[in-house]
Order: C-alpha cells, then structure tokens, then sequence
C-alpha cells in the first residue's frame, strides 16, 4: 500500500494515477484489443505475420494513448484550432499530391510514413468545435452556428473529394454531437434532416458511380450477387449460420473458405458472429456499451465545458463507428468502408481511437486533481 494525500492506494491504483490513466477505461479497452486479436488471427486465415502487424500497431496506439494522456487540458484547448487548421491543410494538400490507392486519392506520403490526413480530422473537427462553442451562451446562437456549420461542411466536403464517403459521414457525425451536446434543440436537428431529405436528388447527383451502387444495392443485393451485392450477402450468411453459439473459433466457414471478402477489416464482425454466435455478439456489445458509458461518465464529471464537449463527443463518435459498421454488414446501412473500432485489421484507425481514449484519460485526470 502507499499513502497519497492521506489515502491509502494499492500499487496498481498509485501506477495508475502517476501515468494519468484511467483503469476501468483502460482495462476495457484492454479486452476489446485482445479479443480483436483472437478474431484478427482466425480472420486473417491464421496468419503469425497479421498477428504480429496488429499487436506492433495496438503496442504502438497504447503508446500514443499514454503520451496525450499527459497533456494538460488547457494545452490541448490552446493547441485544438491549430490542430485543424493544420487538418485542413493536409486534405488540401491531399487534392494536389496526395498518393492513390484502390481508386482513391486518401494519403500522403512523407517518406518515413505514409497516412490518411482525414483521420486526423476525427479528433480535430470535435476539439476545434468544442474550442468554438465552450466561450459561446448556450444554446448556440444563429450566427454561431453559421460559423459551425462553416467549419463543418469545409473539411466534410475536402474528404468526400478523395473521394471518402464513410470518414467524411463520420466527421460530420463528430462535428453534429458537438453542436448537440453544446445544447441545440431537437428542432434544429429534425430541420437539418427536413433539409437533407429535400437535397437528396442534389446530393444523389453528386456521387460516384459506385456510392449510388452501394445504396441501390442495400435495398436489393439479390440483384447483383456476384458483383455489388455479393459482399452483403456473403456476411449476412455468415452472420445468420453462427447461430446462437457459433461455430467455434477457426471453424467460420464462409471465412475459412474464403467466400466472405474484406474479412479481417471491415467485414471482420460477420466473422466473429459465424464463430461466437448471438451471445459472443452479447459480449461485443456489451464491450462496446462499457466503454462508451465511461466515457461519458467522464464527459459528466469533466471540470469545464470544454472537456465535456470533448468528452462527450470522442465517446458518441466511438459508438457511431461501431453502429456504422455493424449496421452495414448486416445489411441494414450501406456499405461506406468503415472498420470495427478496435477489432478490424488496420493502423491508421486504431491509433486515432487510441488518442482519442488518451484524451479522455487526460480530462479524467484533471478531474482527480481537481477534486485532491
């Protein structure tokens, strides 16, 4: 045991405290990680080499994740309009030499690393309107919200132009938990839709060819089987041949045979619901649900209205990704290519979650030191 303050703190609770972590958090998202592996490994046909690729990227987010953790919230406040300035910069700079890959124009290449600066815009769009409207009467007023909604659509639009649908909708859902957290009506939201719903033939016009497949293919993937549809079909079989205790792991078929495409990344649920079945999806959610709920309990805890907005919105966004995902591999939303968090085979996602979570961890510590 070790005295701090007067209070008496096991080994662990005192590591804990001096990292700036928080535990129950940490421990969550700790069994998420591992159970992504335990997926990531059948998924990825047994592959040592994947596996190891994974565990090098989770060791390498679990890092940045301790480095923000250190940051103090005021820094990080000072630091949040920059952060997406510098953003947006790095998606003009995307337009112009960003490098191709699979059709798309998402990254760039600097030599010793090559990413997609979109994701950088998961955490900067939410810091960067929380920065906006933490000064500002709440609700946001009209001019206010002109000014949001500027700072929104920019860097939404830049993305959809790689083109990127799925981190575009993504960063948007970001930026709108913001502006819903900061107090906004449920008026404003049901016009905004009122408003998207009107330009839909607009919006339907400016898509690509293969975003207009993707949703007509929603409604009737029977239509195409072997060609747009055969993704959805394949993982909704997957899905309903798990049953309620699955197959057993190594024993999907549909990912052993290889008749299930993407599996280790944005398909990898269909994966662990053939294996685990509807209680190992019990499970997953219920993962999910732990950590979303922490996080916003640290939201309701956080000592300004900066670090609640924060907060609150890297958590909702957390629950979005997973909602996203789940839902268009069932077949129930089209399919946008966005990974499980913290499940799919991937680096660049994981370890944007990963800071995001270190950001978390940092306003809940402010809180502990508030409160000594």
């Amino acid at each position: 045991m070790i005295s701090v303050t007067g209070r008496e703190l096991t080994t662990s609770q005192w590591v804990l405290r001096s990292l700036r972590l928080d535990g129950t958090l940490l421990v969550l998202i700790g069994l998420l990680l591992a159970l992504g592996l335990v997926v990531l490994f059948s998924a990825s046909g047994e592959s040592v080499h994947a596996l190891e690729r994974q565990l090098l990227r989770v060791g390498f987010g679990l890092a940045a994740l301790l480095v923000v953790a250190q940051i103090p919230m005021f820094v990080l406040r000072a630091w949040s309009p920059w952060l997406f300035l510098v953003g947006v910069g790095l998606l003009v700079a995307v337009m112009w030499v960003g490098d191709m890959g699979k059709g798309a124009q998402r990254w760039l290449d600097l030599g010793v690393i090559r990413f997609q600066p979109s994701e950088i815009m998961k955490l900067a769009m939410p810091l960067m309107l929380a920065w906006y409207l933490a000064r500002r009467a709440a609700p946001p007023r009209v001019l206010d919200l002109l000014v949001v909604a500027v700072m929104i659509v920019l860097p939404v639009w830049l993305i959809m132009q790689q083109p990127d649908l799925g981190t575009a909708l993504l960063v948007g859902a970001a930026g709108l938990l913001v502006v819903f957290l900061a107090g906004l009506g449920w008026r404003w939201f049901v016009g905004l839709a009122l408003v998207l719903a009107a330009a839909v033939p607009a919006l339907w016009s400016q898509m690509h060819d293969y975003q207009r497949q993707r949703v007509l293919t929603l409604f009737n993937p029977e239509s195409d089987p072997l060609g747009a549809g055969y993704h959805i079909i394949q993982s909704k079989i997957a899905i309903g041949s798990g049953g309620l205790y699955g197959k057993g792991w190594l024993n999907g078929t549909q990912s052993q045979l290889q008749f299930l495409p993407e599996r280790s990344t944005d398909f990898v649920f269909a994966v662990y619901a053939e294996e685990f079945g509807f209680f190992g999806i019990l499970v997953l959610l219920g993962l999910y649900f732990l950590i979303v709920a922490r996080g916003l309990w640290i939201a309701a805890l956080a000592q300004d209205r900066f670090s609640r907005l924060v907060a609150g919105s890297i958590s909702l966004t957390f629950a979005v990704y997973m909602v996203v995902n789940i839902g268009m591999v069932s077949g129930l939303l089209p399919v946008v290519g966005v990974p499980l968090p913290l499940v799919s085979y991937g680096g660049t996602s994981l370890v944007t979650l990963m800071v995001g979570f270190g950001i978390l961890m940092a306003i809940h510590s402010q809180q502990r030191l508030v409160n000594r």
